[in-house]
C-alpha cells in the first residue's frame, strides 16, 4: 500500500472565477445569492454575499459547501431527521438543505460551492453554472 495518494486542489483563482460566474448567473435570474467555496477539507477559499440576499444563507451556504465536500456529493438528499441530528452534532457545519455540489476534475474531489437565498432548484442551477464556468465535472 502507498504512503500518499493523488490529490487535486482547487486553486484561488478557481475559486474566484466559480464565485464570479455564480454571481453573474445568480444576477441574469433575479436571484441574490450568498456563495461559499471551499477546499477539500472544507475551509473556505472564497465567499460573497450579493446585495439584498438573506443574511443568514452565508451560514447555510458555508454549511451546504462543507457537507458536499465531506460527502463527496449534493446536498439535499439526506434524510431530514439525520440531517437534523448532524446540524446539532456539527454546529450546523453539515445540513440536509440543497444547494452544495462537490468540486471534481477528472473525477478528483477538489473542493464544493455552496450557494443560499434561493429555492433549492436555483440554488442547484446557480452551483451547475459555477462548476461549467470553472471546467469541473458535471455534479
Amino acid at each position: 500500500m502507498p504512503n500518499f495518494v493523488d490529490t487535486v486542489a482547487i486553486s484561488h483563482c478557481g475559486a474566484l472565477r466559480a464565485l464570479t460566474s455564480a454571481v453573474e448567473h445568480a444576477t441574469k435570474m433575479g436571484v441574490p445569492q450568498c456563495v461559499v467555496v471551499v477546499d477539500a477539507s472544507g475551509e473556505t477559499i472564497a465567499s460573497v454575499r450579493m446585495d439584498k440576499a438573506k443574511y443568514l444563507s452565508m451560514h447555510t451556504a458555508r454549511a451546504k459547501a462543507r457537507t458536499a465536500a465531506s460527502i463527496n456529493g449534493p446536498t439535499g438528499n439526506m434524510a431530514v431527521e439525520f440531517g437534523v441530528a448532524a446540524g446539532i452534532a456539527s454546529n450546523g457545519g453539515v445540513t440536509h438543505l440543497p444547494g452544495g455540489l462537490p468540486i471534481r476534475f477528472g473525477g478528483l474531489l477538489a473542493g464544493a460551492i455552496g450557494v443560499g437565498s434561493g429555492t433549492g432548484d436555483q440554488d442547484f442551477e446557480i452551483g451547475r453554472a459555477a462548476l461549467t464556468a470553472i471546467g469541473a465535472d458535471e455534479a
